[in-house]
């Protein structure tokens, strides 16, 4: 199986747990007299075979990740943790582009008139070098998560 595929998988069974909890949920309470649409019991074993498949995914993408090179050299684990902040800076930039950016109306001379205190065309100009370098590393992740077969 390859590297992509187990992301696939694994996103598939975080998503199979969260459906399980919100199942639970609706059954672990009942009126007086009632019964549960769905056991519980039968829910919390079908939780836990899906929690032990979600670690299983998670330990062997965590240890192909670390042992898996890109073709610039840097360890693919590397690069995850480059491309996350990466975007943070990216949202972070963002942030401060759009916030600086932002026109105050004045309807008269007794408003106080607001002023940008960053220079707002040269943080965009970051921003955009933000954008290009999450664009190449992706594009280098995504190639070797689609080139790397998955380790036990």
């Amino acid at each position: 199986m390859k590297l992509a595929e187990a992301l696939i998988l694994r996103a598939d069974c975080q998503k199979r747990v969260n459906q399980l909890q919100q199942r639970l949920m609706r059954n672990a309470q009942v009126q007086e007299g009632e019964t549960p649409s769905e056991d519980p019991q039968t829910l919390l074993a079908e939780v836990d075979g899906a929690i032990a498949e979600l670690t299983s995914l998670i330990q062997r993408i965590n240890r192909t990740n670390s042992r898996t090179e890109l073709e610039s050299g840097a360890m693919l684990s590397d690069a995850l943790a480059q491309r996350d902040t990466l975007l943070l800076q990216h949202r972070v930039y963002n942030t401060v582009v759009t916030t600086a950016s932002t026109r105050q109306n004045r309807y008269g001379q007794s408003e106080i008139k607001i002023f940008s205190t960053v220079n707002v065309a040269e943080l965009q100009g970051q921003l955009d070098r933000l954008s290009q370098q999450c664009r190449i590393l992706d594009t280098s992740i995504q190639q070797a998560n689609w080139n790397t077969e998955l380790l036990d």
